[in-house]
């Protein structure tokens, strides 16, 4: 017979089973957790930034791809340079001071082999070069051109006693003893291509005539262009 008072032994019975799968007090699973202070807040001002940026991105894709199909349709092509003419007059070298005086007088003749553009010309100014050594610059008034259209162009230059520098009066002098010197002449001018309304970005034009050959008088101080007329280059 079995004591009540003894204690019983054996295995403890098993827990029993909740019937959500959790602890006994588990929160109900379709309640909401609260949210921390930075969690989906709505922010008005980054809102605005972000579709301002955005449309901004978006006008300047919008116009690029317009300037693009504006100057692949119209094409602009840079105009033609050569000079056509050049007088030189008082001309006097001096190794001894390696100076350069005298009047330079040349004449260009500029083409815009453009159909359908005409080109504005600002800011214009030219200078001449016996090699790398500057003698003498001047400024030329603007002008424009239509389409097809060919413009003369004069440049005059004076040096009285223009420093040249060692390497060019003596070279100068050389040159003139064998009846001809060659020179460079350049050109700058800001540039506007146009059709109608339409105005394209103003560029720099770069214009480079070099070894423009002067024919000399030994003892008159006179030379004129030989060889007739020279093509230049041109950079835009």
């Amino acid at each position: 017979m079995t004591d009540p008072t003894r204690p019983v032994t054996g295995y403890p019975a098993p827990p029993y089973a909740q019937p959500n799968g959790g602890y006994p007090y588990s929160a109900n699973p379709t309640q909401t957790q609260p949210r921390g202070p930075y969690s989906n807040v709505y922010n008005p001002r980054a809102t605005f930034i972000r579709r301002f940026v955005g449309a901004m991105i978006a006008l300047f894709v919008i116009v690029g791809c317009i300037l693009l199909v504006v100057w692949l349709i119209l094409r602009p092509k840079v105009p033609d340079f050569r000079v056509d003419s050049l007088s030189l007059s008082n001309f006097n070298v001096s190794s001894a001071s390696q100076s350069v005086t005298g009047t330079w007088s040349v004449g260009f003749m500029v083409y815009n082999p453009n159909k359908k553009l005409s080109i504005r010309y600002d800011d214009v100014e030219s200078s001449i070069y016996y090699g790398p050594s500057f003698i003498s610059g001047t400024r030329v008034p603007p002008f424009a051109q239509g389409t097809k259209d060919r413009t003369s162009v004069n440049a005059t230059f004076s040096a009285a006693n223009s420093f040249v520098g060692a390497p060019a009066a003596p070279g100068i002098d050389a040159d003139r003893a064998r009846g001809s010197v060659r020179f460079n002449v350049k050109l700058l001018a800001r540039v506007e291509f146009r059709r109608g309304g339409w105005r394209l970005r103003r560029r720099l034009l770069r214009v480079l005539c070099s070894g423009v050959a002067v024919s000399l008088s030994s003892k008159a101080g006179l030379g004129t262009l030989a060889g007739g007329s020279r093509d230049c280059q041109v950079v835009v």
